[in-house]
């Protein structure tokens, strides 16, 4: 009997001391949405007599998507944070085929034919300390700082430190971009060709705002040719290493019923080309590598006052555009950001993901991020009773930088939303946008010559969203 007891025993103890490595809970948040979307065509061109093309038809399709965060609590200060997307695909739609080269896809650590069943995104230990700061380590989001302007989401693997001392946060991290590293699994004849980013921040807290600042330092490596087996005299006057650094401060502020923010992104550097290149040949003709200056700028400032019943704001955003004159210098390596959706068709996420860009003539186009661009908006809405929101806004865009002979108008793009809260997890949207195009989407035109013609686009949205 006693030895029975001490068995007992040995085995309580062993369970207690062992009791802070078992997960005490596991939470779960998320959500889920299905939508319906109609677009009028499916490019911007128009055909003609004197302009072939190949006009874009409408497209009508239901697609959908389950986001699930899963947060394994050991301790309330020790936790094992992941995220993976499900079952986002378009309904009766054929499987994506990516094929063993294909790349990951937008915002996911998994390709698109692995997110129409099941991909993760994020999975990273997140670990609280009074002296120490927070520290977290793994793949989880990167890209996002400040206001959403800007922020390109995507999961990296990423070291952080975060120290909080209202009201001040400040952090530290260091993320690896790209890992170009030889070995047996994955044997490389590159050297050093790896891309590190160094960031830091400093936030300020107050009474109705914070503003805070980013700094980060980004060491490519990715463009070094291989100087062993199959180098070639030409690749390798091409080589270059990259270094850029940028600072992004912004601010918000709540005044009244005026909500204030703004954000400012500037980014430098120079892709140098790799001491002791020799000139190359490109068809016959000796070229001498010549080092690229990196210089881009964004700015964004949003102001929107809510009266209850009644708000009303202005959007302002600025992205700058290519160095048309000089092919070493670069203007346009930041962008609008893909988490910022201003409107419903240009520059949308959400529309490019599922219906694809919009082209016009001569490769012109748009994507799911601005890009060189000067925009401006005005919107408001109304709430008649309290679970109904109709809002309305109008803008208007341009080009920053075109070729000769090119228009810089984007055009003008006027949407109306309604959205109805069906119960406090539940809602409804029901969106429709109109883009006036502009002659941007034209391409050049040369004096005397007789101008492609381009057509207006609209879509309609509708969308069921499940928060939990």
């Amino acid at each position: 009997m006693k030895r029975f007891w001490l068995v007992m025993l040995s085995l309580g103890l062993v369970m207690a001391f062992s009791s802070s490595v078992f997960a005490a809970d596991v939470k779960f948040t998320g959500s889920f949405y299905a939508a319906g979307m109609y677009q009028d065509r499916t490019s911007l061109v128009e055909d003609s007599y004197i302009h072939p093309a190949s006009e874009g038809p409408s497209t009508a399709f239901y697609y959908q998507r389950l986001r699930v965060n899963m947060d394994f609590i050991a301790t309330p200060a020790l936790q094992l944070k992941t995220r993976f997307d499900a079952m986002e695909r378009v309904w009766g739609k054929v499987r994506t085929v990516t094929g063993a080269g294909g790349g990951l896809d937008l915002a996911s650590s998994g390709t698109r034919e692995e997110n129409e069943n099941i991909a993760f995104d994020y999975a990273y230990i997140w670990y609280a300390n009074r002296t120490t700061g927070i520290w977290s380590v793994g793949i989880m989001e990167d890209g996002a700082w400040g206001t959403k302007f800007g922020d390109n989401s995507n999961p990296e693997g990423k070291i952080t430190w975060t120290m909080v001392k209202m009201p001040f946060i400040v952090g530290l991290q260091i993320v690896k971009l790209n890992e170009f590293s030889d070995n047996a699994i994955n044997a490389s004849p590159y050297v050093d060709r790896d891309v590190d980013k160094y960031q830091g921040f400093v936030i300020y807290n107050w009474k109705g705002g914070q503003a805070g600042v980013l700094g980060y330092y980004v060491r490519n490596a990715a463009m070094r040719p291989d100087f062993g087996l199959g180098s070639t005299a030409w690749l390798a006057g091409l080589a270059t290493k990259t270094d850029l650094y940028g600072l992004v401060p912004y601010a918000k502020a709540k005044i009244g019923p005026v909500a204030v923010e703004a954000e400012f992104h500037y980014q430098g550097g120079k892709g140098a080309v790799e001491g002791g290149q020799l000139p190359f040949n490109f068809l016959g003709v000796w070229l001498i590598p010549q080092d690229i200056k990196y210089k881009s700028m964004s700015a964004y400032l949003d102001a929107l006052a809510d009266f209850g019943m009644f708000y009303a704001g202005l959007t302002g955003a600025y992205v700058s555009g290519p160095d048309l004159n000089d092919a070493n210098k670069v203007r346009d390596n930041i962008d609008g950001g893909r988490d910022w959706n201003p409107l419903l068709i240009l520059w949308n996420f959400d529309r490019d993901y599922w219906a694809g860009g919009l082209n016009g003539w001569d490769g012109t186009g748009f994507g799911n991020a601005m890009t060189n661009a000067r925009f401006i908006a005005l919107r408001g809405g109304v709430r008649p009773i309290k679970d109904l929101d109709i809002g309305i806004i109008a803008a208007y865009a341009r080009a920053d930088k075109v070729a000769v002979n090119q228009s810089k108008k984007y055009g003008w793009e006027v949407d109306v939303t309604a959205t109805y809260s069906i119960t406090n997890n539940l809602s409804y949207m029901l969106g429709v946008g109109y883009l006036k195009t502009g002659d941007y989407f034209k391409g050049v035109v040369g004096p005397g010559d007789i101008a492609p013609a381009v057509s207006d686009n609209f879509l309609v949205i509708n969308k069921l969203t499940l928060t939990f």
